[in-house]
């Protein structure tokens, strides 16, 4: 007899009817009658559970009622057609061995829970429906990540964690070190003194792969980054996470044009992946999470998005008519509304917004001719805003140094990256994205903590 998965069992569904299978997995529900009960049975292979069905004339009939929800089991049984509404089959059962029990005060019965006590049972939480939903599709969205970048001939690229670069110059950085912090080794002047630290100078943790990713554009011309990334930020949106992962790829040859068209394909690649790998997950996300999700995707894969300079959106938002909370300003960032405008009231699709002011900006963006903006773009999506952020990169060494100069940045333990504009340097671009914003877009589900399996957010550091 074999022992199979319940995706097997609706993919070879012919093959596997009025066939004795063993199934293992764990209780989801229990309904017991007198005379015959039913359970529902997942083995966490496929978000679709399978009914099992037992009687009284089994031996162990009495046993069998006795299994509790959240138990872990092992079924031998018929798979037969069903004659319940809304199955094509069900398992006739044989026999059920018990392999790990489960108690009374299980949390997870079968009712609806919160998703703010599911947080509180991080650990458990994968076992409900919605979370079989998010994470399978978190799965499948990185594995369709990898397959844009990996057939378009992008060399994946493992970034260090520990690094004495704050790559964003916004000094948001987790400190790492093994000094005693009950007695800081201090030098003459009074500071700590990190030369007698386990790196021997002051690390963090990474806030960005793209510094490194450009060293490796510069040998490989497409590579692409895809890791977790941390900011000590202590922000408490629904957004916002103290440890994320993101996709940062750097091209070589690469101007911004180039760049925006990058970004559009691998974006509606990894949507209609999602959408062919995934269909009962999104199905499920459609009706009990965001109606019409499954159409605000699809209208994103068959749109164009637009292309407009940061000045022309701001000249068409102060020219809409709308009373926005948050009053367009030329020179200063978009609010969300001003981003849900622009693409949900205005453009009705994507938008590219290039040439950002350089005053609101990271200085390894490429200064443009009228030298007060630079060649940045974000990406904007329907109902949630900015989704991608993108620049070319500055390659001219004394316009970068002149920047790094005028923010008052020290170039210590910058110069590899500055040689890089000195050995044979070009123009190249690079953007990155939040997986897990990707991830709030494509399943609806609207706060970070419930798309990243164990989250870490201000104050909060659980399992």
């Amino acid at each position: 007899m074999k022992s199979v998965d319940v995706v097997e069992v609706y993919q070879k569904l012919e093959d596997y009817m009025d066939q004795k299978i063993k199934l293992q997995g764990w209780i989801r529900n229990h309904r017991k009658q007198k005379e015959f009960g039913f359970i529902d049975f997942y083995d966490g292979t496929c978000f679709k559970s399978v009914q099992l069905v037992y009687t009284n004339e089994l031996a162990s009939f009495e046993q069998i009622q006795k299994l509790r929800v959240g138990s872990s089991i092992e079924v031998v049984g018929t798979l037969v057609s069903s004659p319940a509404k809304g199955q094509a089959f069900e398992i006739s059962v044989d026999s059920i061995e018990l392999l790990g029990d489960s108690p009374e005060n299980y949390p997870v019965q079968p009712k609806r829970h919160t998703r703010e006590f599911l947080r509180e049972i991080g650990y458990l939480r994968p076992r409900v429906n919605l979370f079989q939903a998010v994470f399978r599709v978190r799965s499948i969205a990185a594995r369709a990540i990898h397959e844009y970048f990996q057939s378009h001939g992008y060399v994946y690229v493992h970034t260090p964690l520990f690094t004495a670069n704050d790559g964003e110059g916004a000094g948001e950085m987790f400190k790492v070190t093994t000094l005693d912090l009950k007695k800081l080794p201090k030098t003459e002047e009074g500071e700590i003194d990190y030369k007698k630290d386990f790196f021997g100078k002051k690390v963090g943790l990474t806030v960005t792969g793209q510094l490194e990713a450009e060293a490796f554009a510069m040998a490989f011309k497409k590579v692409y980054t895809f890791g977790p990334t941390f900011r000590a930020e202590n922000s408490n949106t629904k957004t916002h996470a103290s440890e994320f992962w993101m996709i940062e790829p750097e091209i070589a040859f690469c101007e911004l044009d180039g760049l925006m068209d990058i970004e559009e394909e691998m974006l509606k690649f990894v949507i209609q992946y999602v959408l062919d790998h995934c269909p009962t997950e999104m199905e499920f996300f459609n009706s009990f999470v965001e109606k019409g999700i499954i159409d605000k995707l699809k209208a994103v894969v068959t749109s164009k998005a637009a292309r407009i300079t940061h000045q022309e959106a701001i000249d068409i938002l102060l020219n809409s008519g709308v009373k926005f909370e948050n009053k367009p300003v030329h020179g200063e960032d978009l609010a969300t509304e001003h981003e849900k405008y622009l693409t949900g009231e205005y453009f009705h699709s994507p938008v590219f917004v290039t040439d950002w002011p350089q005053d609101i900006k990271a200085f390894y963006m490429r200064k443009n001719d009228d030298n007060k903006t630079v060649a940045a773009v974000d990406l904007l999506v329907p109902g949630a805003g900015e989704l991608m952020g993108g620049s070319q990169r500055e390659e001219r060494l004394d316009v970068l140094l002149a920047r790094m100069e005028e923010l008052k940045m020290s170039t210590d333990g910058l110069d590899w990256y500055l040689n890089l504009r000195k050995y044979g340097g070009c123009k190249h671009s690079g953007f990155g994205m939040g997986f897990e914003r990707l991830l709030i877009y494509i399943t609806g589900v609207e706060n970070i903590r419930d798309v990243i399996p164990f989250p870490r957010t201000p104050g909060n550091c659980e399992f």
